[in-house]
């Protein structure tokens, strides 16, 4: 075997180690060493699947793959040894999980080589798996990409884990994946290490310039193009995959620099996204420069806040951080208030602790430091309170004076450096702060091990002893799951990483969908490059508005949520068990509560905590998505409106069409419609519907875009978030949830009776008029009982601080569950709304009918099959409503009070009549409840009605 296929088997050896830890590379060199006949069989299986100069078709290269697969084997009754037995037969295993590799490309700039794994194929692979990875080997560096699908995207950092940099880049991708379902591309994850890594620091840097191209190169190697609209493969290289053309890198730990370098290398590919490669760069948005992942997490952090009647803008607070001024996330994230005390922080050289400061002298000083970009050891002296100071993080004796053992609550007085930083994190301060790198918190039964993050195991603690009121993720992974959930227990307020800090992702996910959506004006000579960058500039205030209301929306989602888990937990638990089945969810790798645990919090009604909800809500999406892809709704036309609002106001008119054209134009449509839906609805909703009335995907998301079009919910919500912090949030959020029930109800019905609401535009504009109607009228024709509730509805939410209009529209929304039937009743019986809305109103509450329909969505239903049966019910009431509606029309008269409907009806049908007040006394009476009862009492008003 000559050298380069000799380096072939240490990429894979390498690549194994990383894979499977227990193969040594000692154990992989002796395998191969001992048996040498079975290393020329795969070597032979490689050169035969990817050597492109290899003659037949995909036939002709089966048939050799299977003969040789077939020699492997009978290769391998020589192999005496279990070890090398399973060393050799994993080193195979990876060679045919390969689809795709640069090994046979001509044109590379050096050695190096690059294998796109199928990681589902790969059998000592552990989960997660990503859907692909791309491993590249050089002599100098390894580095590795992973992908959770073929439209992904993600940073790449350089690593200094050589040993184990895959799961670093594993886990990251992990949250990626949760992160990136607020986005159109699903979560990806790259990273390299170095070799031999300089003393220089300037030297190493370009070391790591240099090992980062070879890392890009090794992924455009194998990576198709679009070219003139068509997706053209790479030059020599062989594909076992389908057309893989959407490739999109970021910047990470140690590559926030290399931007633009990956953009050139793209260039040089002729690579079709060329500049919207890498986003960021000179020609992108610096996330540093927006603060986008500061201000994102802050939005987060301040509904924290907002929730216990806290303005972190305006009260002030006391902090401590992770991370130095001259950080990004940490760096901007202390800008974002003046009203901020940082009494404490910490970076990887230095401690900071300032026991009393002056808010806003500290604010200067720190913005000065942010500015200079410099650390802890720059910061002022002079402007230090009392008792504070600047302490090396390796020392072996700190002093603590009074006023800092006041600060931290502890009778220490002399600890190291580390021993301070564990009390900095454990301080009873109202917020953490993570802006830095590294895992400093775990649970209590979680070994230092388990966490993987071994520079840290000197100072990190158990979130059981955390004192702080607020976390904000601004920083990956200064958590481990299963430590929010343990200081979310003990009443933390604290989301994920993946939620708080998903601005960053966010940003530049715009950006590149900007850059795709003007490479054509651009390649048509419309526009200039420049001018498309200063188009790019000058709509950035827009975007980073349009992703923090992103971060508002998942937040409150989040709020939402927990309130609805503690009204009824079964639905959530239902998605839980959904996800595990159908594999988006492994419960090895993510932290979620047992059974057992959910019967006690039931018992209880605390329902689901904050991290785990926010965990939920990110594969829910992802779900959801996988579910809605391929439906007819996304293509229609309506939602156009929703693809021109992702982008910024100022693109919208002189590049329609490309908007509408955009290549990205339903994978954008499929993640706006599915945030929109999962955000207000909740992350039950969907399975519930789908379940409950057997409806497809696309039926429930254009039943739920209909019907909230139709009661104006856009407007209301916006109205609603207008009052923050001047009205109580957990007064805003039974406003939100009120509308939310209204829209459900209104959804079921269509689902129930129609689900088919093309064109969605006319219908919406033709129900939200009668809807407008509708809620003028309600005065007038609802009973007297019910008129008289709906205006103390509406008096109660005034005095709450609701302005009117929203006060009344809020009030009207429970008389509003009925509207859909009666529109649709008026038209079928040719009648209007000043006609039939009193009869339709005034039989329903003849007959305590509402009072029947929300006692049997009330009910708790134990199992699926009682979902489905009370689902029934539910259908049976509407049913009874209109059929009662239409006898009663049968004796009504122009002019008629409504209040002599049940004389009339009585003189008409007696019999009905008589059997119907005497089920309404046995339901009063009898207190129906339960499924047998509801079922009883619905099937005697069917028979009275027939």
């Amino acid at each position: 075997l000559d050298w380069r296929v000799v380096d072939l088997f240490r990429t894979y050896r390498n690549y194994l180690r990383q894979v499977a830890p227990q193969f040594s590379l000692a154990s992989v060199s002796k395998a191969l060493l001992l048996y040498p006949r079975v290393a020329r069989v795969i070597w032979n299986y490689f050169d035969a699947k990817f050597d492109p100069a290899k003659g037949g078709g995909p036939k002709e290269r089966e048939e050799t793959l299977s003969m040789l697969r077939d020699r492997f084997e009978k290769a391998m009754t020589k192999v005496e040894h279990i070890n090398e037995d399973s060393v050799l037969r994993a080193l195979f295993n990876l060679v045919d999980a390969t689809v795709r590799t640069n090994f046979y490309r001509r044109d590379r700039v050096s050695h190096y080589i690059s294998v796109k794994i199928e990681s589902a194929r790969v059998k000592e692979m552990p989960s997660p798996r990503p859907m692909f990875e791309i491993y590249v080997h050089e002599g100098g560096m390894e580095g590795i990409h992973l992908r959770g699908g073929r439209v992904a995207r993600g940073g790449i950092r350089w690593s200094d884990r050589v040993d184990d940099f895959r799961r670093e880049i594993l886990d990251l991708m992990r949250t990626q994946m949760v992160k990136n379902a607020l986005i159109i591309p699903v979560g990806a994850k790259g990273g390299f290490v170095v070799k031999e890594v300089p003393r220089d620091r300037k030297e190493a840097a370009q070391v790591a310039k240099e090992k980062y191209k070879i890392l890009i190169r090794g992924l455009l190697d194998v990576t198709d193009n679009v070219v003139n609209g068509r997706v053209v493969p790479p030059s020599q290289v062989v594909r076992y995959d389908e057309d893989d053309p959407y490739l999109v890198v970021a910047a990470d730990k140690g590559t926030a620099h290399l931007s633009d370098v990956a953009n050139e290398l793209a260039r040089e590919y002729g690579f079709w996204l060329d500049d919207a490669f890498a986003s960021g760069g000179s020609a992108g948005y610096s996330h540093k420069e927006l603060g986008i992942t500061a201000k994102g997490a802050w939005v987060c952090v301040r509904r924290h806040f907002m929730e216990m009647g806290i303005d972190p803008e305006r009260d002030a607070i006391t902090v401590v951080g992770i991370g130095d001024m001259g950080g990004d996330v940490f760096g901007n994230g202390m800008l974002l208030s003046k009203t901020i005390k940082l009494v404490g922080a910490f970076n990887h050289i230095h401690i900071f602790l300032d026991p009393s400061p002056d808010p806003e002298a500290s604010w200067q000083e720190r913005k000065r430091l942010f500015e200079e970009v410099k650390g802890w050891d720059g910061y002022n002296k002079e402007l230090i309170s009392e008792g504070g100071g600047v302490y090396p993080r390796d020392a072996k004796a700190i002093s603590l004076s009074p006023q800092v053992r006041e600060m931290l609550d502890t009778d220490e007085k002399e600890v190291s450096g580390q021993e301070l930083i564990r009390l900095l994190l454990k301080a009873p301060v109202d917020l953490l702060w993570n802006g830095g790198i590294g895992t400093y918190v775990k649970a209590s039964f979680e070994t230092h091990q388990e966490v993987g993050d071994p520079a840290n195991d000197p100072v990190r603690v158990d979130a059981r002893d955390l004192r702080v009121r607020v976390v904000g993720e601004g920083g990956n992974l200064g958590f481990t799951q299963k430590a929010r959930v343990e200081y979310a227990l003990k009443g933390g307020r604290i989301n994920t990483d993946a939620l708080d800090n998903s601005g960053g992702v966010d940003l530049s996910d715009h950006e590149v969908n900007i850059k795709i959506l003007l490479q054509g004006p651009v390649k048509r000579g419309e526009i200039t490059l420049e001018e498309r960058n200063k188009l790019l500039e000058g709509v950035a205030h827009q975007v980073v508005e349009a992703v923090l209301y992103d971060n508002y929306r998942q937040s409150l989602a989040v709020s939402l949520d927990v309130i609805r888990s503690r009204r009824n937990l079964e639905p959530f638990q239902w998605v839980m068990e959904k996800l595990v089945d159908s594999e988006f969810l492994d419960r090895r790798d993510v932290y979620l509560p047992s059974p057992q645990e959910l019967d006690s919090r039931r018992k209880t009604g605390r329902g689901l905590l904050r991290p785990e909800l926010s965990l939920l809500l990110g594969y829910e999406k992802l779900w959801v998505k996988e579910q809605l892809r391929g439906c007819p709704f996304i293509k229609a036309t309506y939602l156009n409106e929703y693809l021109e609002r992702y982008f910024p106001p100022h693109l919208r008119e002189p590049f329609h069409e490309e908007i509408v054209h955009h290549l990205l134009r339903d994978e954008i449509i499929l993640t706006i419609i599915t945030n929109t839906i999962v955000n207000q609805a909740g992350l039950s909703f969907f399975a519930r519907m789908m379940s409950e009335l057997e409806a497809t995907p696309g039926e429930v998301a254009a039943s739920y875009m209909v019907m909230e079009g139709v009661l104006k919910a856009p407007r209301y919500r916006q109205e609603v978030y207008a009052l923050d912090f001047s009205v109580p949030a957990q007064i805003q959020y039974e406003a939100l949830l009120d509308m939310e029930e209204a829209v459900e109800v209104l959804v079921r019905w269509s689902l129930f009776f129609s689900g088919d609401w093309l064109p969605i535009k006319e219908v919406i504009e033709k129900y939200r008029s009668l809807m407008d109607a509708l809620i003028e009228l309600l005065p007038k024709v609802l009973p007297p009982e019910m008129a008289s509730e709906l205006e103390e509805r509406f008096v109660a939410y005034t005095e709450q601080g609701f302005p009117e209009g929203l006060a009344r529209t809020r009030a009207s929304l429970p008389y509003l569950s009925d509207s859909m039937s009666l529109f649709t009743l008026a038209e079928y019986m040719g009648k209007g709304m000043e006609e039939l809305a009193p009869i339709y109103y005034h039989i329903v509450h003849l007959f305590k009918l509402d009072g029947i329909f929300r006692a049997i969505r009330e009910e708790r239903k134990r199992d699926h099959w009682e979902v489905l049966a009370y689902t029934y019910l539910e259908r049976d009431v509407w049913h009874v409503k209109r059929e009662l509606t239409r006898r009663a029309l049968q004796v009504w008269d122009e002019g008629m009070d409504p209040r002599d409907l049940e004389d009339r009806l009585a003189a008409k049908e007696p019999w009905m009549v008589g059997r119907l007040g005497e089920l309404r006394g046995w339901i009063e009476e009898k207190g129906a409840r339960g499924l047998a009862a509801w079922t009883v009492a619905l099937r005697r008003l069917r028979e009275v009605l027939v």
